[in-house]
């Protein structure tokens, strides 16, 4: 009995978890990357050359700074829900492979510099497998 009264939470705490998460990415990451421009969007990009991809920083930087932003709204929303997760997913994991690649010493290096990217990953992926909920804007075709 005590588990079903549980689970009609299940939607509202969903919900919580991406406009809190949603919201967080979207102004604290997203939102200064995306207005970056190119220049920004180069240096942001080069983070992939930790897994030996050298060409089109520009691409793969904006790539990642239309994730933090564009993505976080659509978690917030609900609208395309897994494509966005898996998006935010696969940025968080080149993260933890930039911060682990980094040489011993720098700052953000290792594990715990790692860690917000790990947790975020990891955030990302449950929802990806989890869903949006009930609550949120759905499209009808």
């Amino acid at each position: 009995m005590m588990l079903n009264t549980m689970d009609s939470y299940r939607d509202a705490g969903l919900l919580i978890i991406r406009l809190g998460v949603g919201a967080s990415m979207l102004m604290f990451h997203g939102y200064g990357k995306i207005t970056g421009g190119p220049e920004a969007w180069e240096k942001l990009g080069g983070a992939v050359n930790s897994l030996g991809i050298t060409f089109q920083p520009v691409f793969w930087g904006f790539m990642a700074a239309f994730s933090e932003s564009v993505c976080s709204a659509l978690i917030m929303l609900g609208i395309l829900f897994r494509p966005a997760a898996f998006l935010l997913a696969s940025t968080m994991a080149v993260a933890v492979l930039r911060h682990l690649a980094l040489p011993p010493g720098a700052a953000g290096a290792g594990w715990s510099g790692a860690s917000h990217a790990l947790e975020l990953l990891t955030v990302y992926a449950g929802l990806f497998l989890i869903g949006p909920g009930r609550y949120g804007i759905t499209i009808k075709k």
